[in-house]
């Protein structure tokens, strides 16, 4: 109930600002921070409680307890009148318990002074006005269990479970049941989505088992079973049926109807040897020439008893006379040599029904989006079409190898000019999002997407970076050699940092993830004197590395940059702190030993500026993205091997560029984050220009196996991240135009 009272305040509170209403806001945020109820938050209650009681606030423990008792308490029944009365004796007990354990012997006396009139009726306090005159209380049998931790805790759990039970019972204003009702509706949503995969799943496996038993019915009559026992009268016979059944049957060529006229050949055809007849090769289901319109090939075949050439299926025939013919050639057609004929006839079919047959589904999937068998493949069968469609049936439509399942994707856009960074926090609840204008919006995602602060700033802001610990707090470094530290949840700036006025722009930051400390990147202005300018001067220009201590909030050390000071442009630990890797303007990458606080190696890594760096999941390697378009591998074990290497095109690697009417152009240089990895670390996320690319990392290989498209975007991505902290997960990209995508990804158990 406290989550959906704070969320409601915060509409009310937009929905006054957006009506104009100040001074109804005015006294709306004045009755909020002198509010007694905290929000129906029993912890803030419990803080409160516990606040009066350590600092032997007497007369504010007891009128705190009566407004609760005039607000709450009196509203339920009478049954409940004994628990409120045994909690407000606990309450007065742990005061004089907490009094006697701090030694102030005064606070003692005045607790009973001040209520020996209300007490001394009370059966329950008529031994307890003898414990000021008790020297070591805490040794009596009928006191000391109140003196012991358990007792302390479990009255504290017993209240706050009283209170908690007390608020849920109570009957909610319409206004706050909207938050049970978005989650109610998102949680509709996510099952209607699921069966709906669920029916397609279904739905494919029924239609694969119906087209099965169709090609099974056609490709294998009824007469299999006896074929062994036909003689060469019941032979004739035979093919005269199927050859009348054709007519009735008109999916004799089965395959032939999912295929484009133009492309109505067999895919894997029986061979037939030269000395066979037209006869022998219309038994072994032989297609007309490609050109042969279909219908006149299937009114050839269910007119005829026994054909004779391929000519006499090139055309339909129009009366009856042509069909009298086509006869007539056909039995002369037979009766030359009719024994020898019928052998070969009989041996055919037996090869061709006893045989197995070759994998025709691949084929009959072709209109479906499958990889489809022109007419030049061979006679062998395609062992990499029929894998292919196994996986996609047992899949239920999609191929077995594919990682993702992108369940959905909405879009936030309370931004209005581009994105530079985009960061979800270590616990994937919220948001931090930067635009090049300098506004930052604080947004969580679940249950719904709502924006929770909105930073704005006088002077230009170039990064960003979550706190570890505790989570709400965030880094914001600016263009004017400042960073600020922002609580999230207060809505405030706790500090602010002012770093070195030579070097300003502070390009990156990176909190270690003990919480103890972060790093600091800045460089001095460009030779224009401007804060950004792109596309980027090709002299880097100089830079520090710092690192600053959180809770002094002052700077312990200066990393030494080796062999020039140069801008640091990107930065990121390993998972204890332990490891530093950064990324420079001058192409190098250098490894630091937090441990020590020097440069454990370094090595040319690109042409040109290195943007983007991060530690691979083993944290054997680092992957590193450059201005040369390239997406390295390194082995940091021995310095400048690389383990693979793989190009990229310029709307991963930036620098991005946005056209548009009128000549309109505009050019970013990459800030954020370009790349990010899953979980498991064997995907990686890019950037593109119309959303993020997933790809398969492939060791050694030349080029990178894609295996799924965020999509969704219109104007070129220049940064992403990916969260794993929830079951399901979250990937983020950002695009030039303000829109930031959150694609939600399931994914697949091998």
């Amino acid at each position: 109930m406290g989550s959906a009272v704070e969320r409601t305040d915060e509409h009310v509170r937009e929905y006054l600002i957006y009506r104009g209403f100040t001074g109804t806001l005015k006294h709306l945020d004045g009755e909020i921070k002198s509010d007694k109820e905290k929000g129906f938050r029993v912890d803030k209650i419990i803080d409160q409680l516990q606040l009066f009681v350590l600092n032997f606030d007497l007369f504010g423990l007891k009128e705190y307890w009566l407004y609760l008792d005039r607000r709450l308490f009196c509203r339920l029944e009478d049954v409940y009148r004994s628990t409120v009365n045994k909690l407000r004796t606990s309450l007065y007990r742990y005061y004089v318990i907490n009094t006697i354990q701090k030694g102030n012997s005064e606070r003692t006396q005045e607790f009973f002074q001040k209520q020996a009139l209300e007490l001394q009726g009370q059966a329950e306090w008529r031994d307890w006005f003898i414990l000021p005159f008790i020297s070591t209380p805490d040794q009596n049998p009928a006191f000391s269990p109140y003196f012991s931790r358990q007792w302390s805790d479990t009255f504290m759990v017993s209240l706050h479970n009283f209170l908690s039970v007390l608020f849920q019972c109570m009957p909610q204003p319409v206004l706050l049941s909207f938050d049970a009702e978005v989650q109610k509706m998102t949680s509709l949503t996510e099952e209607n989505e699921q069966l709906r995969q669920l029916l397609f799943a279904l739905q494919t496996e029924s239609r694969d088992q119906r087209e099965g038993d169709e090609m099974v019915h056609h490709r294998l009559p009824a007469y299999v079973q006896n074929m062994d026992r036909l003689g060469d009268t019941e032979l004739d016979l035979v093919s005269s049926t199927r050859a009348v059944s054709a007519a009735t049957t008109p999916s004799r060529n089965f395959f032939s109807t999912f295929l484009p006229q133009a492309r109505r050949t067999p895919g894997k055809p029986v061979q037939v040897t030269s000395g066979s007849s037209p006869g022998q090769a219309a038994v072994g289901r032989k297609d007309p020439p490609t050109n042969q319109p279909a219908k006149s090939k299937e009114a050839a075949q269910a007119k005829e008893v026994k054909p004779a050439s391929g000519q006499s299926s090139t055309s339909e025939p129009a009366t009856s006379q042509s069909q009298q013919s086509t006869n007539q050639s056909a039995n002369q057609a037979t009766n030359q040599n009719p024994r020898n004929r019928r052998f070969q006839d009989h041996e055919k079919e037996r090869k061709e029904l006893f045989s197995k047959p070759p994998p025709q589904t691949p084929e009959r999937r072709g209109e479906a989006g499958e990889v489809e068998p022109s007419s030049e493949t061979s006679n062998e069968p395609d062992s990499s079409n029929s894998k292919s469609w196994g996986a996609a049936a047992e899949g239920g439509g999609l191929p077995a190898e594919q990682p993702f399942i992108k369940l959905s994707q909405e879009e936030y856009g309370e931004h209005h000019s581009s994105i530079m960074h985009c960061r979800v926090d270590c616990s994937g609840r919220r948001v931090a999002s930067l635009d090049v204008d300098g506004v930052i919006k604080v947004w969580s995602f679940n249950p719904i997407m709502q924006t929770k602060a909105t930073i704005m700033s006088k002077s230009p802001l170039l990064s960003l970076e979550w706190a570890t610990k505790p989570d709400r707090l965030l880094l914001l470094g600016s263009g004017v050699g400042t960073v600020r530290l922002y609580d999230t949840e207060a809505k405030k700036n706790l500090y602010e940092m002012n770093i070195d006025e030579t070097f300003p722009r502070i390009l990156s930051l990176a909190c270690s993830p003990s919480g103890s400390s972060f790093v600091c990147s800045a460089a001095a202005l460009s030779h224009s004197g401007s804060v950004e300018s792109a596309p980027r001067l090709p002299i880097p220009v100089s830079g520090q590395l710092l690192l600053w201590d959180t809770k002094t909030v002052k700077q312990q050390l200066q990393f030494s940059l080796e062999p020039d000071p140069v801008a640091i442009n990107c930065t990121a630990f390993n998972h204890n702190g332990n490891l530093l890797v950064t990324g420079a303007a001058d192409g190098v990458i250098r490894l630091f030993d937090m441990q020590r606080y020097e440069s454990a190696m370094s090595w040319r890594a690109h042409d040109g500026e290195v943007y983007s760096v991060e530690f691979s999941y083993d944290e054997n390697t680092v992957f590193s993205i450059g201005e040369d378009g390239k997406f390295i591998q390194w082995n940091i074990h021995r310095c400048g091997v690389k383990q693979s290497e793989q190009g990229l095109p310029q709307d991963a690697t930036g620098p991005f560029v946005l056209s548009g009417y009128s000549g309109y152009k505009q050019v970013q240089v990459p800030r954020g984050r370009l790349f990010a990895f899953d979980s498991e670390g064997q995907h990686v996320l890019t950037c593109s220009s119309s959303g993020g690319l997933i790809y398969r990392l492939t060791n050694g290989e030349p080029a990178l196996d894609r295996v799924l498209s965020l999509g969704g975007h219109k104007a070129p991505v220049v940064t992403v991240d990916w969260s794993s902290a929830v079951d399901c997960g979250t990937c983020l990209t950002a695009s030039m135009d303000g829109k930031i995508k959150l694609s939600t990804l399931l994914a697949q158990k091998s």
